[in-house]
């Protein structure tokens, strides 16, 4: 009897907790990037003002940190080619520039690896990457 009202009253809790969210995934979102911020550190995730820069399609954000060494990698993902332009360093280190002044936690790192990939729509095999990395000293 016990189990059976155990289960009923936690059936209820995941409607009540997950009913209301149901017709808002724009809340769950929000409230998992807000998780994501407190557990790593506000900025985490991309500004919107870095995805305008190259009009990224996806981008992603992982950092790794050993011992004393840490580093973050921003991979920004199909952008338009006219955007990126003839020098794509120069907006590889704009974007990182971005990218370290809104993360709260930049200063733990010692490296950021930006990564342009461009992946060809009709076969998603064929892609090209750019990559540079920059000293995160240089920034502060």
């Amino acid at each position: 009897m016990k189990t059976t009202l155990l289960k009923a009253f936690t059936f209820l809790m995941a409607i009540f907790l997950f009913g209301g969210c149901a017709c808002e995934p724009e809340s769950i979102i929000r409230l998992a990037m807000k998780g994501m911020d407190m557990m790593v550190g506000d900025g985490f995730l991309p500004s919107q003002e870095l995805i305008a820069l190259g009009d990224f399609q996806h981008v992603s954000v992982s950092i790794q940190k050993t011992n004393d060494q840490g580093e973050v990698f921003l991979k920004l993902e199909n952008g338009d080619p006219t955007l990126i332009g003839d020098r794509p360093e120069v907006l590889a280190r704009k974007c990182a520039e971005i990218y370290l002044r809104d993360f709260e936690n930049a200063a733990d790192y010692q490296q950021i690896t930006v990564q342009f990939l461009q992946s060809d729509p009709q076969n998603s095999d064929n892609f090209a990457m750019q990559e540079y990395s920059f000293e995160i000293s240089d920034f502060f």
